[in-house]
């Protein structure tokens, strides 16, 4: 069962700043009144002496007390509310959990996604209301999978609305163009079974993993990608699953444009590590 972060944190957040503002607006008006009565009550009476000058001070204590409720609704609404802030518009913090972005991503990678690149979304629906820019081809995107809409997914961005996309053999073309492809390394795993190549797309070069046998997603494919929606792949393109298998991705399920990795754990058992830092190409 996949937690939905976004809605426990906006939740948390509503709760949290009703409760303050009821507290502001109604309880507050009770303690105002009693505080002004000791205060009026004290003003009749000398305190210079210790005990009176502690029954005074218990007395503004008592009359001021805020509820339980309220302490912690006042406590935590600041920092729910700038964590919200920043994870909803700004930059949110992710794990990368899989291998289908090798070798751009590793199993552990800890990345930051820009939330204001593609607009502005409300949280939990996601539904843009100040538009950006729009996702470019060669972009690494954060988004839900139509399959697993609450799940997060991490592709590039291979196709754009209207465009057409076919890859046969791992030969990728767009629009009728074959995307160039150099051959980097052969990576042996017992005996080289992997290519390391680097593809450009619209002047954009990253690199890819591809089998020397092509994978049953890299044999042969043909797509024409729908208004509002994006073909998307990952580079490690023998193992991923992505729009060659499950279809395209909305305009509605972005979340972001990842941008930089700024450390890498594996799992908790391991040391980690910074030696990966710097920016998704």
């Amino acid at each position: 069962m996949n937690v939905n972060l976004p809605l426990i944190l906006t939740l948390a957040v509503l709760i949290t700043g009703v409760i303050w503002l009821f507290d502001l607006v109604v309880l507050a008006r009770p303690r105002k009144k009693k505080l002004a009565a000791v205060e009026l009550q004290f003003q009749k009476i000398e305190i210079a002496e210790q005990y009176k000058q502690e029954a005074y001070q218990l007395a503004k204590a008592t009359a001021s007390k805020e509820p339980l409720l309220v302490e912690y609704a006042k406590s935590f609404f600041p920092v729910l509310f700038i964590v919200f802030f920043l994870r909803s518009f700004l930059v949110e913090p992710f794990q990368i959990p899989s291998g289908s972005m090798i070798p751009t991503l590793q199993v552990g990678d800890f990345i930051l996604v820009n939330k204001f690149a593609y607009g502005l979304r409300v949280p939990v629906l996601n539904k843009t209301f100040i538009p950006v820019s729009k996702p470019k081809r060669g972009d690494v995107m954060v988004f839900f999978p139509p399959h697993h809409p609450d799940t997060y997914y991490i592709k590039r961005v291979i196709g754009l609305p209207g465009d057409e996309i076919s890859y046969v053999s791992h030969q990728l073309t767009i629009n009728g163009k074959v995307v160039p492809e150099k051959l980097q390394a052969m990576l042996p795993v017992g005996e080289p079974t992997f290519r390391l190549v680097t593809e450009t797309i619209d002047g954009k070069e990253f690199t890819a993993y591809k089998h020397l046998v092509p994978g049953y997603l890299s044999r042969r494919g043909a797509w024409k990608v729908p208004a509002g929606h994006y073909f998307m792949m990952g580079d490690n393109r023998d193992n991923s699953a992505d729009s060659r298998d499950w279809g395209f991705v909305s305009e509605d399920a972005i979340v972001g444009k990842a941008f930089a990795v700024w450390m890498h754990w594996e799992s908790f058992f391991s040391i980690p590590s910074f030696d990966h830092v710097g920016v998704v190409q």
